[in-house]
């Protein structure tokens, strides 16, 4: 399965939702919920970051968060494993809580975060017993709606000492601006924002993700899509096969001909999974047609190898390199 794209840099903000496995309740009553929240505190306190919003339902939750010290990662793992282990002490259970790993979203501050804001704010009002219902009904649900950050922006008297307002309340002049911004969305209705999502992960401008890829870590093509989406464009197998014979000073006939140079074929094998977006099949084809389970040995041989010879991985870094740098945007 593929990995998730995870990018880190200071003042990151995100978007993060997880949902209960099997979509079943991860709260039970209101002690579970007030648990939460604190445990959700301490973890704020503990890794320095700053919650802009959440709101908790009976089988997901979402937080507008933003980590200065550029730590989602570490931040999610100590809150998602705090909870899940007292939840499942308090009921005697074992086993997973959520649903896989958390969603995170970077969000484009500038253009997507009021935005974001008022997505999350509203999503008390989106489960299907209300959807039908008229816009003061949904507007009175949503006030009182005591499991989300909302009352702070609307109330002075309602503030939690753990939030973060400034930075929303700044982009509509306060308070009144915020609340009338809410009741416009529940007026009109909103699409959600993530629809404009790029490389799943990123919901931001142009602008915006060229500054992302600033804080990119190398990752796998084909192990991280969202990595590639950002990055790379599949590289033609035809390119591949030059850089590869050029580098190691083999024809490309040769290459393509079982039998002989097992060791160059294993790069070539690698590279062409990595960057081409190719199956193992469609690679042995190339490769003088044999299967993809003699694609597989060589590429296992090669990184046996590599593990022990350190001249060899040396070289296969130098032609990944240039074999990055031709797919790159």
């Amino acid at each position: 399965m593929a990995r998730a794209l995870r990018i880190q840099f200071p003042n990151a903000v995100y978007h993060i939702t997880c949902r209960g496995v099997e979509r079943r309740p991860i709260y039970v009553d209101n002690k579970d919920r007030e648990q939460f929240i604190n445990l959700l505190q301490r973890s704020l306190e503990n890794y320095q970051v700053l919650l802009h919003a959440y709101i908790l339902m009976d089988n997901h939750f979402h937080l507008l968060i933003q980590t200065p010290k550029a730590n989602c990662a570490e931040f999610m793992r100590h809150f998602n494993i705090s909870y899940t282990g007292w939840f499942n002490r308090r009921y005697q259970r074992c086993g997973n809580l959520y649903q896989g790993r958390y969603k995170a979203f970077l969000v484009d501050v500038d253009n997507y975060l009021l935005e974001v804001s008022r997505y999350l704010h509203l999503n008390c009002v989106r489960v299907s017993s209300w959807v039908s219902k008229g816009y003061l009904a949904r507007w009175r649900y949503v006030q009182g709606y005591c499991w989300s950050s909302l009352g702070g922006y609307l109330y002075e008297e309602r503030v939690l000492p753990f939030m973060t307002y400034g930075l929303i309340l700044g982009m509509v002049g306060g308070r009144r601006g915020y609340c009338d911004f809410i009741r416009d969305g529940l007026r009109r209705g909103v699409e959600s924002p993530f629809g404009g999502v790029r490389a799943r992960v990123i919901l931001g401008t142009e602008e915006y993700v060229k500054k992302v890829k600033n804080y990119l870590r190398r990752g796998s093509v084909r192990e991280q899509p969202g990595y590639r989406e950002i990055v790379f464009n599949p590289l033609a197998p035809g390119r591949v096969l030059d850089i590869v014979a050029e580098y190691f000073g083999v024809s490309v006939k040769r290459l393509k001909e079982s039998g002989g140079y097992g060791e160059v074929r294993g790069v070539l094998a690698e590279l062409m999974y990595r960057y081409c977006d190719m199956t193992q099949l469609a690679i042995g084809e190339i490769l003088g047609g044999v299967d993809y389970g003699a694609v597989y040995l060589l590429r296992r041989r090669l990184r046996e190898r590599m593990d022990r010879d350190a001249n060899l991985r040396k070289r296969y870094t130098e032609v990944e390199a240039k074999v990055r740098n031709e797919c790159r945007m």
